[in-house]
Parts: C-alpha cells; sequence; structure tokens
C-alpha cells in the first residue's frame, strides 16, 4: 500500500473543510498586525492560511497551556468537593513546522516518563499532527544543526512538501492513514517524478540554512566543564529576566501550581508555565535561593537544555527553531551562547598553542618562523599544535616532554626509575 500522495493545492481547502467538521481545526494564519500565529480556525472559507512563515509561538501551547485549570473545589463545612478539568476536544494541527513537531515529540516523552501527566497526554492522545516542510529555512533557524528539520523521517501523521501547484503527501502514523483513506478523492499516487522532485527540495531547503552552529561542541565543552565563568557572568548581565525564551521554546516544560480562592467557599487549582531564568523559580520555603545570581540561573538553563538532556536522552531538547533569538534583546539566545561557548574554546586553545610554542623556542627546539607556519596550518586542522608538529616531524614526543620538564623545573630522570640521589 502507498505512503506517498499527491494533493492538488486547489483541493487543499475542501480537504480540511471535510477533516474539520469532526475535530477542531489549528493552523498558522496572519494577524492585523502581520504575525503568524497557530489559531483555532473557526471557518475554512474565512481564512487565508500563511504557509509560508513560522508561526510566532509554539505548537506546545494546544497542549501545555501557558495557564489552565486542572481542577475546580468546593467547600461545604469540612468537607471538600473536587472537580477534574479534562480537555478531550479532538483536534487537528495543519501547518506544523518541523521544529515544532519535533517539540510535541520531546514533550510526549517527558510528560510520560515517571508520571503520567493526564492533563496534557488527554489533548495529546486526541490530536493528528499535519507537518508541512520548510522549503526556506527562515533567517534565524537552525533545525539542521540539531537534526530536528528542515523536513522530519517520523513522528508526523502526514507531513506536506511545497511542489508548487501541488503538495507531496507522506504518511508517517495510522491516524495519517485513516484521513487519506477516509478522504481518498482528494489524493492520487505520487509518481516517479513527485518523488524524485521532492527528494531534490529537501537537498536544496538543507543547502540553505543562514545559521548553522556547532551544537556537538557546545555540548562537549559543558559536558567537560570547558566554559569560564566570564561566559555566565556576562550572559547574567545580559538577561532582563523576562522569561521570553522560555514562553517561546517548544521544549520548555516548567510550571508552577497555585491555587486561586473564588469565593469563601469555592476555588480553583491552576498550571501556569514558568520560567528557570526567573529569580523566585528555586526559591525555598524559607526564602533561601541557591540560584539567586542571574548567572546561575543562566548557566542551569543551558546545562539543562544542551549538557543534561544530552546525557538523559541522548541528544539536546533544542530544536533549533530560532524563536529564542527573535525574543531576545539582550542576545542571551541559542545560537549567540553556541559562538560564545565554541570561540572562548577556540581562544583557549590558541593560547595554550602559543605558550607551547614559546616554550619550545626558549629550548632551542623550534624556530619562530616555524612556529607561525604551524599555527597557520593548526587553523585549518583543529588538532592540537603538539600533536600537528609532531606529525609533520618538527619536533619529538621527547623533545616536548624534556621542554616542558625544562619549564616546570621536573628532574629529567623523575618518573623514569633511575637513581633517587644516593
Amino acid at each position: 500500500m502507498s505512503d506517498r500522495f499527491i494533493l492538488s493545492k486547489e483541493h487543499l481547502k475542501s480537504f480540511l473543510r471535510k477533516i474539520s467538521k469532526e475535530h477542531e481545526l489549528i493552523a498558522p494564519v496572519k494577524n492585523r498586525s502581520g504575525d503568524t500565529l497557530l489559531e483555532v480556525i473557526p471557518s475554512v472559507d474565512e481564512v487565508i492560511f500563511d504557509l509560508k512563515s513560522k508561526p510566532v509561538m509554539p505548537a506546545k501551547n494546544f497542549f501545555f497551556p501557558r495557564s489552565e485549570t486542572i481542577f475546580k473545589y468546593q467547600r461545604k463545612g469540612k468537607h471538600y468537593k473536587f472537580d477534574e478539568i479534562l480537555d478531550n476536544t479532538p483536534r487537528i494541527l495543519f501547518g506544523l513546522r518541523s521544529c515544532d513537531l519535533w517539540g510535541i515529540l520531546f514533550l510526549d516523552m517527558i510528560f510520560q516518563e515517571n508520571f503520567k501527566d493526564r492533563y496534557y497526554l488527554n489533548r495529546r492522545i486526541n490530536a493528528v499532527l499535519i507537518n508541512i516542510g520548510c522549503n526556506e529555512p527562515m533567517d534565524n533557524c537552525f533545525c539542521r544543526s540539531t537534526k530536528s528539520g528542515p523536513f522530519l523521517t517520523h513522528g508526523y501523521d502526514l507531513q506536506l512538501t511545497d511542489l508548487g501547484d501541488r503538495f507531496f503527501v507522506e504518511i508517517g502514523r495510522p491516524r495519517g492513514r485513516e484521513l487519506v483513506d477516509e478522504w481518498n478523492y482528494f489524493f492520487s499516487p505520487a509518481t516517479t517524478e513527485d518523488r524524485e522532485h521532492q527528494y531534490e527540495m529537501v537537498l536544496e531547503a538543507e543547502s540553505r540554512f543562514h545559521q548553522i552552529v556547532d551544537m556537538d561542541t557546545a555540548v562537549s565543552r559543558l559536558i567537560n566543564d570547558e566554559v569560564d565563568e566570564t561566559l555566565w557572568e556576562e550572559l547574567g548581565n545580559r538577561c532582563q529576566n523576562c522569561g521570553g525564551c522560555a514562553y517561546v521554546c517548544p521544549t520548555c516544560y516548567c510550571f508552577n501550581i497555585v491555587d486561586i480562592p473564588i469565593s469563601d467557599t469555592e476555588g480553583e487549582r491552576l498550571r501556569i508555565q514558568d520560567s528557570c531564568t526567573f529569580s523566585g523559580f528555586t526559591r525555598l520555603a524559607g526564602g533561601y535561593n541557591p540560584r539567586h545570581e542571574k548567572k546561575r540561573r543562566i548557566r542551569r538553563r543551558f546545562y539543562h537544555k544542551l549538557y543534561y538532556d544530552s546525557k538523559k536522552h541522548r541528544r539536546p531538547s533544542c530544536v533549533g527553531c530560532g524563536r529564542c533569538v527573535e525574543i531576545c534583546f539582550g542576545r542571551v539566545d541559542m545560537i549567540n551562547f553556541i559562538k560564545m561557548v565554541c570561540e572562548q574554546g577556540e581562544r583557549s586553545s590558541r593560547e595554550s598553542s602559543l605558550r607551547l610554542g614559546e616554550i619550545l623556542i626558549e629550548a632551542g627546539l623550534l624556530k619562530r618562523e616555524e612556529l607561525k607556519n604551524a599555527l597557520e596550518r593548526q587553523a585549518g586542522t583543529g588538532e592540537s599544535l603538539g600533536t600537528q608538529m609532531i606529525k609533520e616531524g618538527l619536533i619529538t614526543r621527547d623533545g616536548v616532554a624534556r621542554a616542558l620538564g625544562y619549564q616546570l623545573k621536573i628532574p629529567e630522570n623523575a618518573g623514569t626509575g633511575g637513581s633517587s640521589g644516593k
């Protein structure tokens, strides 16, 4: 049975009109201010979908709202009555970006990892996800660096690729198959030419990114504790403590629980999205706050998203959507952070290389012109200076060891089993 189809753009609204009769339809539309938002669509005929722009806010808000009532309570004397609020609305999210869909897959794991969160899962189990791949990555997108786009290989119910006058449709999960089977007269089998065209679009999209970041190096330097304290100090000074980065992030899931009295006998319990960069996030009941300094909270945020999630889930939780870049006027965003970490590491490496080079010159094992040329070659290879010069035959391992031993005033026979002075 084929899992690749063609949907003519002329039939798109008719298809959405049909599926929205039994589901709440959510899709990207441009508002009066020119922002693209994911919104509930009351009538397909009254909106113009914006499938070219990335929505300002992530899709997570439809499964993990910014604020939600999880139950209401009433008191009669000493007795309480609780009414749990569960959202069972069947939804179809159409026009999701790959980064947002990957963010939902991450939250799926988080909200059923230890304790199954039925407020999240109730919404999730009744949702169909229709993704549209990004033919043209936007200016601040870097999902290629996080391996979460611009097209996905799994996780979607349906994935669309814009081929001009038609969409190439891929079925990923059974619910996607059910939609295509139920409304099969909107679809036609994809031809070999269609498949080749779609493959070319994917390759072209991967070559069009404006932002390429070295996520692996940043994660490695965090793991090895190679990030200097001055970097956290600088980022802490820049942060305005607004929490915007957490609210627009597809994978941030911190929340707080508060009870709101409505009257003397009634009230409700709310779950509200929170941010680890807020000053009160880690404040304890006695008033003590282990992360009262902004630099400590910033450090925690980036360690969580890159180091701790990599260690626990084998990949960072950043999906490369670039929204934090767009919202943070202090430039405490993921792209800038990764670049700062990598540049700091390169400076440290260059400084170490220069120190080693000067030691070798002072020991008479290397000429200054040879050091200059070696440093130029090292910039292209990324290897340590010592390793590179040994490979090139400029020095030997014993020569480096003797020079360093001389610099550190280590006796030549130290650790070699030689005479102890007897």
